[in-house]
């Protein structure tokens, strides 16, 4: 089926690539990884015809004992995840053309190994096979980090590999514990246990069984105060790295609180909704605070993250259709903001040689079409109307007013912070007098580095000025969450969707 291929041409593009010259690994590593995204393409219409059920579904025995699963399949939440993940790698695979010198063929390697990674996650079906994936993805980001990376990238590489470990570990206790209760690992046959009331789980077992599975994704989000690892991590990751962990890698955790914290343990996650959504909301407004001081670029766009996805974790926890719409929406629309500005922030380092924003000044004399583009980035970023990520805070902030109006009004604090920020970093490193080293050394975006950022910016206004094209599939995959987690849905689904279900 083509979503087994999807999913293991990644796999096979890695070890072929650990054979491979050099001289033609880059060629070999985007063209491969091109042809991946025009077949991942296909995945579409057929999701889109029924998107709230699962699609492309294979289920076989990988394991005979204990019966582990591989169980695979994609439906309006994971598809447009999978093809933001598609889309992304040969983008990394570009920005890192000339940047990456070293160990080519293993640097490219281990990003089609992530990209088999995150693939898994996003379409695994049965829990230890999602457990295996989500481990998978831990490895060539650590040698990302580790190899490819700054100074300290060794002490950011080992931070995040322990942060995250630490998460699975939580993770796997429950997941274990599913299974001494179930007898199964299979998604599906334990959410029909549970809602059936097959499986008897005391209110405490509940509980403890979500909090394990939350702090694991709430690391990975991340979500304040589990946050320090992020910072560091991007900004000693090489451009590629700091692309793929924004715009992918962080939205492993919020899939996994949509996808299994909600549906599973629906009672405890209503029970706890109000102290995470005090800690999204905490998140939201530290965030951008810290950002506003932050000297080094990478470390401003690495908080603003803790300040975006703190809306989402917002409206996944507002348990209404407006807010766990914006919140998947959100996810999509921070991947392309968030991960067009680590390109860019990229181009910038590749040139000047620093992140320092005390180092620039003046860009936009010597590189006026880099400064247009960074500035249509920075204001999709803090949510300007027209450009995508005003559609995903628009939801997010309706559904928390329905679910409690003053997460609203603590969340608006952080949109209003979020243009402060930015618009000061694209003030002081773009605009004023140009210092000799900006003029002697920043030239203007090349053709190469123009090709893989217009993706991103024809996504920018796409689903800013049509969400349409996104919205009814995500619509009709959460509605069936939110009937599953026995909330009542305060928005009815789009006619077209309802009809397609």
């Amino acid at each position: 089926m083509i979503l087994n291929t999807i999913l293991f041409l990644p796999l096979l593009g890695f070890l072929m690539l650990l054979f491979m010259h050099q001289r033609i690994a880059r060629q070999f590593a985007l063209w491969f990884s091109l042809g991946i995204f025009v077949s991942s393409l296909s995945l579409i219409w057929p999701v889109l015809a029924n998107p709230g059920d699962m699609s492309f579904v294979t289920n076989t025995i990988w394991v005979a004992y204990p019966e582990i699963r591989f169980h695979i399949g994609l439906d309006g939440l994971s598809l447009w995840l999978v093809i933001l993940t598609t889309l992304l790698t040969p983008l990394a695979i570009l920005v890192s053309w000339k940047y990456i010198r070293d160990r080519v063929t293993l640097y490219y390697g281990y990003l089609l190994l992530l990209e088999f990674g995150l693939i898994g996650v996003f379409v695994s079906l049965d829990m230890f096979l999602f457990y295996v994936f989500w481990e998978v993805c831990l490895v060539p980001m650590y040698f990302l980090i580790g190899i490819w990376g700054h100074d300290r990238r060794i002490y950011a590489a080992v931070k995040f590999f322990l942060y995250t470990m630490a998460g699975s570990v939580l993770m796997l206790a429950a997941i274990i514990w599913l299974y001494l209760k179930t007898g199964t690992f299979d998604y599906f046959a334990i959410l029909n246990q549970i809602r059936s009331g097959q499986v008897a789980i005391s209110p405490l077992e509940q509980t403890l069984m979500f909090l394990a599975f939350f702090f694991s994704f709430a690391i990975k989000v991340p979500l304040f105060p589990l946050h320090t690892w992020l910072p560091d991590a991007h900004v000693e990751a090489p451009t590629a790295g700091s692309v793929m962990l924004a715009s992918v890698m962080l939205k492993m955790g919020t899939y996994g609180l949509v996808r299994f914290c909600l549906p599973l343990f629906p009672e405890a996650a209503r029970a706890n909704a109000n102290w995470i959504a005090g800690l999204a909301i905490v998140g939201i407004i530290y965030g951008a605070l810290v950002a506003m001081v932050q000297p080094n670029m990478k470390k401003l766009v690495a908080y603003s993250s803790v300040s975006h996805l703190g809306f989402v974790v917002l409206g996944i926890f507002s348990f209404n259709q407006q807010g766990l719409d914006g919140a998947v929406y959100q996810m999509l629309n921070h991947g392309i903001s968030t991960g067009a500005l680590f390109m860019l922030v990229g181009y910038l380092y590749e040139r000047q040689h620093s992140l320092e924003i005390k180092d620039y000044g003046g860009v936009a004399t010597p590189a006026p079409i880099l400064t247009t583009i960074f500035v249509i980035t920075t204001l999709a970023s803090i949510g300007l109307p027209t450009l995508n990520n005003f559609i995903g805070e628009y939801l997010v902030l309706q559904g928390a007013a329905q679910a409690n109006f003053g997460w609203a009004v603590g969340a608006a604090v952080g949109v209003i912070l979020s243009a402060c920020y930015m618009l000061w970093m694209v003030q002081r490193t773009f605009y004023g007098e140009t210092p000799d080293s900006v003029a002697h050394h920043v030239t203007d975006i090349g053709k190469r580095e123009f090709i893989a950022i217009a993706p991103l910016l024809v996504l920018m206004v796409w689903m800013g000025m049509y969400s349409q094209s996104f919205l009814p599939a995500v619509s009709a995959s959460n509605a069936k969450i939110l009937e599953q987690t026995k909330v009542q849905a305060t928005r009815s689904v789009p006619a077209e969707v309802a009809n397609a279900r």
